[in-house]
């Protein structure tokens, strides 16, 4: 390992927290320095591309596969690298923040891995940032306990062979990390969030078995995955493990990244081990990109959108051929549901609606499936099982019967639903509850039964914002306008100050929420992110 020089980078406004010397040591920051010295120009470089590319959508109204990549596309003779034996078996991945509770939940859920969340299921506090690095080295070390403070309840880790592979998701590369600076510029929060877990643990990793393993959020294009092969070739020769130790899977959860499946998998080819099939992300990224394009790009309620609709199926059936011809893994999406403890009946309809989902999911060939709570592990578990047997995954699948034209990946009007008042309503309950809760430090929220997350609120924004400025007229007569979101959100906000209590509502941040989803809802200017006008007003 090379000898680390005194680190340049300062840690401001931030509180002193427990045990954060064994996180931020001399040795990783300077780690975490030089990955920002070498990276973050390109990384700014391809944030400016990103913003060009959207005003020629904007422009066009239209994408398709790229033109300058038709070789790659075309050369069946390239294959990923083989997937690692901790990998190989992914039938089902259980999504969650970092927190100790979490962290022990998740590794014990049953499933084969455990999307540790740096990202949308975790509100960026500086405690989240650094803790949340505290407790996995604990996992790695055996040395995490945890108790209920209101119940009681004692949580500690089953044995080692018990335990699901961690799989670690680093923010995205719009966000910035406030807290650590270089010169008195912010370090990419990608960079703190992969350069500490990887600095600390992966030769930890190693010695378990196991390895450094990524979920890469939010990429738009195949030259950003170049970027963080990039990364990973140079973080491995800097702590001296082998080259292709590493292994990411991207999540496909943006429109632009929908037509560059197969370039994404050959930039990081040596590291790759998959993609995942998202949903929220990937509806918000079709609103962003075609904001502009009229009628025809304008999106129905979100819950109306599920994965079989035309241009959903067409975007998971290409994943799954992608990644198969490849040798890849094809992760499905989200089971979002949260079990009730009080109404049999709710959980009933919910867990036949995710067995159809899960069934549906194996049945098209992908390799593993998301759920958001232990109690949908045996659910998806069961719904792959009977599809994969003793086999590992699917890989051998090929899916050569699925042909994708570039138009129908785009054909949102190939959906047979509208927008409705209701969605309004619902748009605007959900947004307010999850941005006052992301306000607080959560990042992971349940909401009317559902786990919701920072796309989740991305998604609700961005409908209200394109309901209004394509002029839509909801069932009722009623057209969607800034006074109507306006009129909705007070009605709501009352709502929710009635059913907690005036205490809880003053001790909450609901109308900072209130106010930051209409800002974001309204503001002729769309910001590209509802997490970077949030994160100024995060405190921590």
């Amino acid at each position: 390992m090379s000898a680390p020089a005194p680190s340049p980078l300062a840690v401001v406004d931030a509180e002193p927290l427990p045990r954060q010397e064994e996180v931020l040591t001399e040795a990783a920051l300077a780690f975490v320095a030089e990955l920002h010295r070498r990276f973050t120009p390109r990384r700014d470089e391809l944030l400016a591309r990103r913003a060009e590319r959207r005003a020629e959508i904007a422009r066009t109204s239209t994408l398709d596969f790229l033109p300058e990549t038709a070789a790659i596309r075309a050369d069946d003779s390239w294959r990923v690298a083989p997937a690692p034996a901790a990998l190989n078996d992914r039938r089902v991945e259980i999504t969650g923040p970092t927190d100790r509770k979490m962290t022990i939940n998740a590794l014990n859920s049953g499933a084969k891995v455990w999307l540790a969340d740096f990202e949308d299921a975790s509100a960026p506090t500086w405690e989240n940032v650094v803790l949340g690095q505290v407790n996995l080295i604990d996992a790695y070390t055996r040395k995490i306990d945890f108790t209920d403070p209101r119940s009681g309840k004692s949580y500690a880790l089953k044995p080692a062979g018990e335990l699901a592979t961690v799989v670690m998701r680093p923010r995205g590369w719009h966000l910035e990390e406030r807290h650590l600076t270089f010169d008195g510029r912010p370090v990419p929060g990608a960079l703190v969030d992969f350069g500490l877990y990887f600095f600390h643990n992966a030769q930890r990793l190693i010695d378990l078995g196991k390895g450094p393993y990524f979920y890469l959020p939010k990429t738009e294009s195949h030259l950003e995955a170049r970027l963080w092969n990039d990364i990973f070739v140079f973080a491995q020769d800097y702590v001296g493990i082998p080259q292709g130790t590493v292994r990411a899977t991207v999540l496909i959860e943006t429109i632009t990244a929908a037509y560059e499946m197969e370039e994404i998998l050959y930039e990081l080819r040596d590291h790759a081990a998959g993609l995942n099939a998202g949903r929220w992300d990937y509806l918000f990224s079709i609103v962003k990109n075609f904001r502009d394009g009229g009628a025809k790009f304008v999106l129905p309620d979100r819950n109306a959108v599920t994965m079989t609709a035309p241009f959903m199926r067409a975007y998971t059936e290409l994943l799954v051929r992608t990644c198969h011809k490849r040798g890849a893994h094809a992760i499905g999406g989200m089971a979002a549901f949260i079990p009730s403890r009080k109404d049999a009946e709710v959980n009933k309809v919910a867990f036949e609606k995710v067995k159809a989902d899960k069934d549906r999911e194996a049945g098209d060939g992908f390799d593993g499936s998301w759920v958001a709570h232990p109690d949908l592990v045996p659910i998806a578990m069961a719904s792959f099982d009977a599809v994969l047997g003793d086999r590992p995954n699917q890989k051998d699948r090929l899916r050569e019967d699925v042909s994708v034209a570039p138009g129908d990946l785009i054909a949102i009007d190939s959906l047979d639903a509208k927008p409705t008042y209701d969605g309004l309503r619902n748009a605007v309950q959900v947004g307010v509850r999850y941005i006052e809760a992301w306000l607080r430090g959560l990042g992971a929220v349940a909401i009317f039964n559902l786990m919701e997350d920072a796309a989740t609120a991305e998604i609700s924004r961005s409908q209200i914002w394109q309901w209004i400025n394509a002029g839509v007229v909801f069932e009722n007569g009623e057209k969607a306008t800034p006074e109507l979101a306006r009129k909705v959100a007070a009605e709501e906000l009352a709502a929710i100050r009635a059913e907690i209590g005036e205490e809880a509502f003053a001790a909450g941040k609901w109308q900072q929420a209130h106010d930051l989803l209409l800002h974001v809802s309204l503001d002729a200017d769309y910001a590209d992110f509802l997490t970077l006008p949030a994160y100024e007003q995060l405190v921590g």
